[in-house]
């Protein structure tokens, strides 16, 4: 049973890949002219924490321990830390320093303790009210840089990549809550068949690998852009 993965939540989190690419394709090609798109990335970063969330509590009504919880985390900070340098090191502005991995990372040790009580409605309160704190963060700005995670910024603040834990960490509790209620013990608790088509197939298949997907898709569409003569490679270096 712990080894079955549920084809719709692959599924899922396929589309939020497509929708991924989608916008960072339009980002890339009319950047820095146009950001009117803005809206889609937060849609598919919408998308992908609910499912994110819908998953963690499969995975800990299934009996996944802090462990598996930590080693994920920590899998996810070094990620993105190394996004951090590549940024650094490539970027001339918006270095990211606390992006969609960071908040993966973070949020991998602070949601273990409200697994347990995913289901209640007090799961649902505390993820509205991250929502609404950082919605209040977002007219408060400080003198450092050090809480930046948390969701308070400097006022002269710019990054490509900006996912906080207020209000981000909301939305991922959310996320469980609905998972707990969907999924109750880790089972499936409605009745679903799963479709034979190729489109399904293949979403399945980019849900199941969309970290991989995450750090190989921007470079390509970079450098096909510069191949076909839209995008000049100095494009990278901003």
């Amino acid at each position: 049973m712990r080894n079955v993965r549920y084809w719709e939540i692959d599924e899922a989190r396929g589309r939020a890949v497509v929708l991924m690419v989608f916008y960072h394709f339009i980002f890339d090609l009319f950047y820095p002219e146009n950001n009117q798109f803005y809206w889609l990335a937060i849609l598919t970063a919408t998308f992908f924490i609910l499912v994110s969330g819908v998953s963690l509590s499969v995975s800990y009504s299934r009996g996944a321990k802090f462990k598996k919880f930590i080693k994920r985390g920590l899998k996810l900070l070094v990620l993105g830390l190394f996004i951090t340098a590549v940024s650094f090191l490539l970027l001339g502005k918006g270095v990211i320093l606390f992006g969609i991995l960071h908040f993966f990372g973070v949020s991998s040790f602070l949601v273990y303790p409200f697994l347990k009580n995913s289901r209640k409605n007090i799961t649902l309160f505390i993820g509205v009210s991250f929502i609404l704190v950082g919605m209040f963060f977002w007219n408060v700005s400080i003198n450092t840089n050090y809480l930046i995670w948390v969701g308070l910024t400097p006022r002269v603040f710019y990054t490509f990549d900006f996912f906080p834990t207020f209000p981000w960490f909301g939305l991922l509790l959310i996320g469980t809550y609905i998972g707990s209620h969907m999924y109750p013990n880790g089972k499936r608790g409605f009745k679903i068949h799963e479709p034979d088509n190729i489109m399904s197939k293949t979403l399945q298949l980019l849900g199941k690998n969309s970290l991989i997907i995450y750090f190989i898709h921007q470079p390509i569409m970079i450098l096909l852009l510069y191949v076909l003569g839209m995008k000049s490679i100095i494009f990278v270096l901003i």
